[in-house]
């Protein structure tokens, strides 16, 4: 079992400490409020939690959880720290961290003047980036140059909601640590072993941003939830009857599906739907934010990738892929036929894989579509990949057709894969080697 010190005894602080106490470590909370600190050595929560007082008053009693106001005390009589101090917004609505780098700044000063190896965790909720860039040089500075023991710095975001967070502890969606070295993290995944939930491990990035994912996934659920009930009732229909059946497709609606970021959406329906939805909204004077937004963030993507390709400065381009999906020559509103038209006028040379589309089998809306967007497309289709790939100096694979084809492999030029380099980095292209200049003889 591990000695933990808990640095903030507001909601998540004061369930943590009593969590971890009740699964066997020795838990000591931290915070300037000297009144919690009494409160949580007298066996009362400061806060409001169900079972939580129970909890508190059992750990207190089993000698297993104590508090004190003295950071240095807690440091001397731990091996690892939690943090979990708030992190409120500004009125410009940026993070506040000041609070959050003084618990660290603490704790570094602790360090120095008793040296040993430790572990710092931040569960509390901090922009990505932040972890190296603020928190890491201010632990280091405080450390100061050449401290005898290693100091690691990680992140372990939490799941807890009020009102339900000793359930939330034990029954999380998993345990997430953030480490720049995956044995960094067996210490605080180890405080977990009661958790029955999947551990991962990323780095602090990842980590930070998965905590600001989840919670703006929950509050666009809410606002689509609350905007489709507004049109139903503009139209007359039930909108608690509507949302319950959507959340009954569990395939499409409430599922992994759609939520890998990727290329912009086409095709013949949701542009469409989402039009039509819109336009209802206007002419009923129903004012809705989150829906009319969908169709611009769209666009949105579409402009990152056309960035992404000005940017590279290759001018011969080929695409894989030109269908709005694999499996369909369905043209409309495909996002790459919207590329492709962007680039051909921009100057670009352009040259097009995909099976799935022959000229001669285009038929009504799809061939007018394609007639008024990319009436030279006869020019830019090939039939085999050996002529998309000997054409390219920089490859754009744009749906699974490109899954067929070891491209990367065979690609003379730079590849960019649009279902998946729109939401990662991408490795700067490689310099060509200089010329050593040779001297006469």
């Amino acid at each position: 079992m591990s000695n933990v010190a808990v640095f903030g005894l507001g909601y998540v602080g004061c369930v943590t400490g009593a969590c971890l106490a009740r699964d066997g470590h020795a838990v000591i909370g931290v915070d300037i409020d000297a009144d919690k600190v009494a409160e949580i050595n007298a066996g009362q929560a400061p806060i409001r939690e169900n079972g939580l007082d129970e909890l508190v008053a059992e750990q207190v009693a089993a000698g297993r959880l104590a508090a004190t106001t003295d950071t240095a005390e807690a440091v001397a009589k731990s091996d690892i720290a939690m943090i979990a101090v708030g992190t409120p917004s500004m009125d410009d609505g940026s993070v506040t961290t000041h609070v959050l780098e003084a618990v660290v700044r603490s704790i570094g000063k602790a360090l120095r003047a008793a040296p040993k190896s430790y572990h710092v965790v931040i569960r509390s909720t901090l922009l990505p980036g932040l972890l190296e860039t603020q928190m890491r040089p201010a632990l280091d500075e405080e450390l100061g140059p050449g401290f005898p023991a290693e100091v690691v710095l990680c992140n372990n975001p939490e799941f807890l909601r009020e009102g339900s967070a000793l359930k939330d502890y034990y029954h999380p969606p998993y345990v997430l640590v953030g480490a720049e070295v995956e044995a960094h993290a067996r210490p605080v995944l180890d405080l977990y072993a009661a958790v029955e939930a999947g551990k991962h491990v990323t780095d602090p990035r990842t980590a930070a941003l998965v905590k600001y994912a989840c919670n703006n996934f929950h509050a666009v659920k809410v606002a689509f939830a609350n905007e489709i009930g507004a049109v139903a009732k503009a139209m007359g229909a039930d909108g608690h009857a509507v949302m319950r059946l959507v959340c009954e497709d569990t395939k499409l609606n409430i599922s992994p599906a759609y939520m890998r970021p990727g290329f912009a959406f086409g095709g013949s329906c949701l542009p469409k739907d989402l039009r039509a939805i819109n336009r209802f909204a206007e002419h009923a004077a129903l004012r809705l934010n989150l829906l009319p937004s969908v169709m611009a963030s769209n666009e949105n993507q579409l402009k990152r990738a056309l960035k992404m390709v000005r940017d590279e400065g290759s001018r011969k381009i080929g695409l894989v892929g030109l269908s709005f999906k694999n499996g369909t020559d369905d043209l409309r509103e495909s996002p790459m036929v919207e590329m492709v038209e962007t680039l051909t006028g921009w100057g670009y040379s352009v040259k097009i894989y995909d099976p799935n589309v022959s000229l001669g089998r285009l038929r009504g809306r799809n061939l007018s579509y394609i007639d008024r967007h990319l009436p030279h497309l006869a020019q830019m289709l090939v039939s085999e990949p050996e002529e998309v790939l000997e054409h390219a100096e920089l490859l754009l694979l744009c749906t699974d057709v490109a899954n067929a084809h070891d491209w990367r492999g065979q690609a003379k030029g730079r590849v960019f894969d649009l279902r998946t380099d729109l939401a990662r980095p991408v490795e700067p292209a490689p310099e060509a080697p200089r010329q050593r200049a040779v001297a006469a003889a």
